[in-house]
């Protein structure tokens, strides 16, 4: 299947929020950080990061992180491209303690101040990638 960052980025959000509105904190809290990824990989393509024409996949492994690691990725492009500047994150990486092998975790490990940690770094993303769409960087 050929990789849509765009739509899995929403994808992820809403049902993060439903699961979020149900106290599910567990698979909210891991949807929020694949929104985020999904989010910035697809704002990292405005920027520059070189896609498989094939698959829509990163070329560059030290592209193929998750969202523990693409904030980081994400700033490298950021600022290395012209628009970059109007596109910053807040400075504290909010999924440094988000890992996508949490999905086998015990849900008893999550709570919804661990969700909404991560909610409110997807909406950060959210928000940049809505920026992008009104400003014709992103389609």
């Amino acid at each position: 299947m050929q990789v849509d960052y765009h739509d899995a980025h929403n994808r992820h959000w809403d049902d993060a929020e439903h699961l979020f509105d149900d106290s599910r904190w567990a698979n909210a809290d891991q949807l929020y950080g694949l929104s985020a990824e999904c989010g910035l990989k697809r704002l990292m393509m405005a920027f520059g990061m070189n896609i498989d024409t094939t698959t829509g996949s990163p070329t560059e492994k030290k592209d193929w992180v998750h969202a523990n690691k693409a904030w980081q990725r994400y700033e490298s492009y950021r600022a290395g491209h012209y628009h970059g500047a109007k596109y910053s994150l807040p400075a504290n990486d909010p999924f440094i303690n988000w890992d996508v092998s949490q999905r086998y975790a015990n849900r008893s490990n999550f709570d919804q101040a661990l969700a909404e940690s991560h909610k409110q770094g997807a909406n950060a993303v959210r928000s940049l990638v809505n920026q992008a769409i009104l400003e014709g960087i992103v389609t």
